[in-house]
């Protein structure tokens, strides 16, 4: 945590526990990051996806109001747009998302527009493509790893055996999913400009994306290259969800905001993510060993 920040563990959906805890700190912006996020969990079980991404986080809105709190940066995703049929997706395109999770983040995106219309909140919702690499110090920890680069480095680090390929027949150059990966610094810049535009009532959507797409194979290219380690490969069937493509055209948030990806190059994510494993020492017993 930064010097003079303040940590407190709470459920955004506990009303009592967020109202008192507003009742006793003053906060101007709130940036609201907490969701479910598993694809393969969202195809299996919507519910709770609508439960935790939307009902939970209406319940969060209610206390904000109350306590007039009317500027709000939101945490959206890609997934709103499903299977796009561009190769670079701007804001206006269709939504149709694929799975409950993108549906839940389209639906609580509306919420927000309701909110802003009608209580004169300023929103800012960021539709990530795919947040990767890493700071100086600190990086991603999941428990189970889900996100594809962090994957790979176990395999480079010898805590995987090998990974999986969720589909090799995609219509793709190669055959695998293409996706727009964008370095976390260059979305936390986003935000820290988003507070710029929260002095104005209205609701702001924009994508966050690097403009360039990388496929499955490329970044497996990346990681052996980064780490002069042989990446060991098992084609699987397609995971249910995933579309093709997910590639941002990020001209909005360029024009208004004069934002940059500088850092998302996919050698230097691939690099900051490798450096803070190593750093982070993060490391499993042999008994802990398992595919991809």
């Amino acid at each position: 945590m930064p010097g003079g920040a303040t940590f407190h563990i709470l459920d955004y959906g506990d009303r009592s526990g967020i109202a008192r805890l507003l009742s006793q700190t003053r906060i101007d912006a709130v940036f609201h990051f907490a969701a479910k996020a598993l694809i393969p969990e969202s195809v299996s079980n919507p519910g709770v996806f609508f439960d935790v991404n939307v009902a939970s986080s209406i319940a969060f809105l209610e206390v904000l109001r109350r306590y007039g709190i009317r500027r709000f940066v939101f945490s959206s995703s890609a997934a709103v747009y499903g299977s796009p049929n561009s190769k670079f997706i701007d804001e206006e395109d269709p939504k149709h998302p694929v799975n409950s999770y993108g549906e839940s983040k389209l639906m609580f995106e509306r919420v927000l527009q309701w909110y802003a219309s009608a209580y004169g909140w300023t929103v800012a919702a960021f539709r990530y493509f795919n947040a990767s690499g890493a700071m100086q110090d600190a990086g991603e920890e999941h428990q189970p790893e889900t996100h594809i680069i962090p994957l790979l480095l176990e395999v480079a680090a010898a805590e995987r055996d090998l990974f999986e390929i969720y589909g090799d027949d995609y219509d793709t150059a190669d055959g695998t999913c293409i996706r727009d990966y964008v370095h976390v610094s260059d979305i936390a810049d986003a935000h820290l400009l988003a507070l710029k535009i929260t002095q104005r009532a209205g609701m702001n959507i924009y994508n966050i994306g690097s403009g360039n797409g990388s496929s499955v194979r490329e970044i497996i290219a990346a990681v052996q290259d980064v780490t002069g380690k042989k990446i060991p490969v098992r084609i699987a069937p397609r995971r249910a969800g995933d579309p093709p493509a997910l590639c941002a055209s990020p001209a909005k948030i360029q024009r208004e905001l004069r934002w940059r990806p500088v850092s998302s190059d996919l050698r230097n994510v691939v690099l900051t993510a490798w450096k803070w494993k190593i750093k982070s020492g993060m490391r499993r017993s042999d008994s802990e060993r398992k595919l991809a």
